[in-house]
């Protein structure tokens, strides 16, 4: 056998491309049917392969095909049940208010000192009607001040704890939330804000909130709605912790269920891969034409238009051969297709695909020189 040292024409990184290739024509061969594939359809065949007919009715695709899951109906399950598990106190919990936005003050606007003083006299009064429970004109108050100092952050936090009053907790998160922009630390805004949301039912938000607003300056009657809010907000965060574990749990099944598939599926592709012997030699697999596919040095011959021609004639025609039997080229890649099928230097088994069943013409062993044709004129002196 001619022995020669080849290398790749292409780096190496483009191997895994191949690999991924010959692993979805394995998975789905119905793929080698498309017209762009016919190449490698005939290329398979040249060496013995069989490509599954194609599928009655079904075109071929490129999509590996997918085995049939009930994820779902069980996602939907245990995500109802995990619902069901989660029962919340919803004590003063209220209908939201869809009032339209209050007028809030214009932030490019300066007030001067005139205007702040007026806007402090404006929420003094706004206090006195707000304690005798006049609630419309401290917001009509409340609202003249912020118009005349719109910087001030807690003119909008009071005016929230009015609405808040009047059952409108969604008015009051809007006039927080401002409050909030002109002073992230304002522990009022953060107060009247947690205590809006738990009368929505918001109880994670509302009870942020209300930390926040015992962190900034403890105030009773805030660290009273957190103790009412704590214990449907633990509720909610340990409910999600189980989701969150849950759907871990599943991803983790889901991947050990696709390990033992491709553990399953590559055994059984070995399995497979060993040539079946007959009466009349070793016939190649498709899996012994993959693996040959993937072969380096075959791969580098096959890029030489020479090389592919002659291969190509020796298919059609084995007696060909014998052109070529000084070309160390032709017949490296004869001995290493011969090698590779079963056939070793005189390939008793036949070349698959290309020389028939018997293997080379007139028991031809490629590498080596045919013995001398015998003298048919001798003894007829």
């Amino acid at each position: 056998i001619i022995q020669s040292t080849m290398s790749l024409p292409f780096n190496k990184e483009h191997l895994a491309p191949l690999q991924r290739f010959v692993e979805l024509c394995t998975a789905n061969p119905q793929m080698l049917h498309l017209p762009d594939l016919a190449f490698v359809k005939k290329f398979i065949e040249h060496f013995g392969g069989k490509v599954p007919m194609q599928a009655a009715g079904n075109p071929p695709s490129m999509e590996v095909p997918m085995q049939p899951s009930n994820d779902e109906p069980e996602q939907m399950e245990s995500e109802s049940d995990a619902e069901s598990e989660l029962e919340l106190d919803m004590t003063n919990v209220l209908e939201p208010d869809n009032d339209p936005p209050q007028k809030m003050g214009n932030p490019t606007v300066e007030p001067t000192e005139e205007e702040i003083a007026e806007a402090q006299s404006k929420r003094s009064e706004a206090v006195s009607a707000f304690s005798e429970k006049d609630y419309e004109k401290a917001i009509k108050l409340y609202t003249e001040a912020i118009t005349l100092n719109p910087h001030a952050a807690l003119l909008y936090a009071k005016r929230g704890q009015v609405f808040l009053e009047m059952k409108k907790p969604n008015a009051c998160i809007r006039d927080c939330d401002r409050a909030l922009d002109l002073n992230p630390d304002s522990a009022a805004a953060h107060k009247f804000r947690g205590r809006a949301n738990q009368l929505l039912g918001n109880f994670e938000e509302a009870a942020t909130d209300l930390r926040l607003a015992c962190k900034f300056d403890f105030d009773e009657q805030a660290d009273e709605w957190l103790r009412e809010v704590t214990p449907n907000a633990r509720k909610i965060e340990e409910h999600k912790r189980k989701k969150e574990r849950k759907a871990l749990e599943k991803a983790e099944k889901k991947r050990q269920e696709a390990l033992k598939k491709v553990r399953e599926e590559a055994k059984a592709r070995e399995a497979n891969s060993r040539p079946s012997q007959t009466d009349d030699g070793a016939k190649a697999s498709m899996n012994d034409f993959y693996s040959y596919l993937k072969d380096p040095e075959v791969l580098q011959a096959f890029q030489d238009p020479e090389v592919s021609a002659a291969f190509m004639e020796i298919s059609t025609n084995p007696s060909n051969i014998l052109k070529y039997q000084k070309n160390p080229k032709v017949m490296n890649l004869i001995n290493k297709v011969a090698s590779k099928f079963g056939g070793g230097a005189g390939m008793p088994g036949g070349f698959p695909g290309m020389m028939g069943e018997g293997g080379m013409p007139g028991g031809f062993c490629p590498g080596k020189p045919n013995p001398p044709a015998p003298d048919d004129d001798v003894g007829l002196d």
